[in-house]
């Protein structure tokens, strides 16, 4: 085993492939399919290297892919590597119907990338001719299409620590899509902080994931980083896992799973799901690192899975809190290993009227003080502050902006110029775009700052105005957007949009009321109320809910219930979250 040294991914994946661990990919139902050891990937991915540059494609030309979790996929992205080539994984249609909003979604990732080939399954490979359709792509088809192109002799290209090996697209990117270049450096020295001091790799371990692989979490942490720790990886394609959550935790259970990461709500939709199982179903014990990335992280959820889970050998201090962005790679910070969840809570008058986290003690009203989860600290060789909005570096327990610098940190946005000086500064510091706070250099992650709504002086998190909707009766997690728009007069108004399945008069109304005495109550505002069709929230392809975009649909009118054309969910994970409400 050796997870140092590397410089680049071919360097980590020419080393894997001298032993004798891999992929495995697994059904619907959670039974094993096929498997790709990481000697037969480099024997397939340099076979189809030379293939792509015998065909004409020459080091540095963009390879659209769309990222299902298959062999197919994973050779694809390594081809490309040997190949010098730059693979741009897309997203997978996971949500309901909306197929000409998929189509378009494509197309404005192709447009940005201006990929010089595009390949996709056989089941997909339509859906990508239509997206490529005017935008004078050479080689657009299926996996078996390039399968078939002929052999060649001709020398592939030297590949250095500098060039790009992917370019990612951001989680938001909907109409006006950023991607993210990331190069070796950055890739070798981001996937070495994970390995080596996020979740501390071991002889033995097994990773087991559902993430998607156009998604950083689920590309970087989920099949990069493995290869440089030679250690084998799981696979449940994401659609299955919306369908049958459970068959996640079925797969760790019977592979002896070590390390697997989610976002709080893929616990969440488990926990829904565990009615369903029985204490003695699973055999949760192998599992040492239980990561928690890419939204907000939830501690009450995450009590209430590791309770439920108990039975089943389930050890709380599995979980694993961590920070990241895909302008950083991947990870930024991580808390240490075999503690668990960390709370902070802090008293919320003080963080909503002066910015500060001050820590607080919940007494007779719990209404108090706000729980945040600490995130842990930067990976070494990374510098990470928080500043405020004239670039001041600001002491601990004071609110900020996220500013993080380190070999991890993206170079710049793919063809733009402009997006990349607004977020990179020259001395290398990335602005997040995440506010946060310090407290002896462990991370807490309060929002994002284009969210924060600010009410008469007040600043209002919002999702502590989602979070207690979502409690109310008949309303589930992920049913709530809140935001703020300016009324006639020019002062903000705080809107609740909610989705609501009731369609008596009398419960509409009633719902009303209690969503706007809820946030009263926690956020000391009034509020309009909207109640939305189900389902209408638009998420970002990482499962997030974006509330730029549910503001940009309430000010359109897409939730007026004169209209009949509500606005769908168009982003990649809109039926996991459909999924676990079924």
């Amino acid at each position: 085993m050796r997870t140092t040294g590397f410089r680049t991914v071919l360097e980590a994946l020419d080393y894997a492939a001298n032993g004798e661990t891999g992929f495995s990919f697994y059904n619907a139902r959670g039974v094993l399919a096929q498997t790709l050891s990481f000697k037969e990937l480099r024997e397939r991915s340099l076979d189809l290297a030379h293939r792509l540059v015998g065909a004409g494609l020459k080091k540095g030309d963009r390879v659209a892919m769309i990222a299902e979790s298959t062999p197919d996929f994973v050779t694809f992205f390594y081809s490309c590597q040997y190949a010098g080539l730059i693979p741009v994984p897309l997203p997978f249609p996971m949500h309901l119907g909306g197929k000409d909003a998929y189509i378009g979604q494509l197309s404005r990732m192709m447009q940005s990338a201006r990929p010089a080939a595009a390949v996709a399954s056989e089941e997909l490979a339509d859906y990508l001719r239509q997206a490529a359709d005017g935008l004078q792509i050479p080689m657009v088809g299926s996996h078996s299409e390039f399968y078939r192109l002929p052999d060649s002799s001709v020398p592939l290209p030297r590949i250095t620590e500098d060039d790009i090996c992917y370019i990612q697209y951001s989680s938001g990117s909907t109409r006006f899509p950023h991607g993210v270049a990331a190069s070796h450096k950055s890739v070798a020295a981001n996937c070495f902080g994970i390995i080596n001091h996020g979740v501390k790799v071991r002889q033995g371990d097994r990773l087991v994931s559902w993430l998607p692989l156009y998604h950083d979490m689920g590309l970087v942490g989920c099949c990069l980083a493995p290869t440089f720790a030679q250690i084998s990886i799981d696979y449940i394609a994401t659609p299955d896992f919306a369908r049958r959550p459970l068959i996640w935790l079925k797969v760790l259970s019977e592979s002896k799973g070590t390390i697997s990461f989610s976002p709080t709500f893929g616990y969440d939709i488990c926990l829904r799901r565990a009615g369903r199982a029985g204490s003695d179903e699973f055999d949760l014990s192998s599992w040492r690192v239980a990561g928690i990335g890419a939204e907000m992280v939830r501690a009450d959820i995450l009590d209430r899975f590791s309770k439920t889970f108990a039975p089943s050998g389930f050890n709380s201090a599995a979980f694993l809190a961590s920070y990241g962005l895909a302008e950083a790679t991947l990870a930024v910070t991580f808390s240490e290993i075999d503690t668990g969840i960390k709370v902070d809570a802090i008293v919320k008058r003080d963080y909503s009227l002066t910015g500060r986290a001050m820590p607080g003690q919940p007494a007779n009203d719990a209404q108090e003080v706000r729980p945040f989860t600490f995130c842990g600290k930067v990976l070494p060789d990374h510098e990470l502050v928080i500043r405020d909005n004239e670039g001041n570096d600001l002491g601990d327990r004071i609110i900020g902006r996220v500013h993080v610098r380190g070999p991890s940190v993206m170079n710049g946005y793919f063809g733009d110029p402009a997006a990349t000086k607004r977020v990179l500064s020259k001395t290398g510091w990335l602005d997040t775009g995440d506010m946060g706070y310090l407290v002896d250099g462990n991370l807490v992650i309060t929002g994002r700052g284009k969210d924060l709504i600010i009410y008469n002086g007040r600043n209002i998190w919002p999702q502590d105005i989602e979070w207690a909707v979502e409690g109310l009766d008949g309303l589930r997690r992920g049913d709530a957007a809140a935001f703020s728009v300016e009324d006639e007069d020019g002062a903000e108004q705080v809107v609740v949009v909610v989705q609501c399945r009731a369609t008596d008069a009398e419960a509409r109304e009633r719902l009303e009321r209690e969503i706007a005495a809820q946030t009263r109550l926690i956020a000391g505002a009034d509020c309009k109320v909207v109640l939305a069709q189900p389902r209408s929230l638009p998420m970002t392809s990482s499962g997030k809910l974006s509330r730029t975009s549910a503001k940009a649909n309430y000010l359109a009118g897409h939730y007026d219930p004169q209209k009949r054309n509500v606005s769908l969910r168009t982003a990649a994970f809109a039926s996991l979250s459909a999924a676990a409400r079924d």
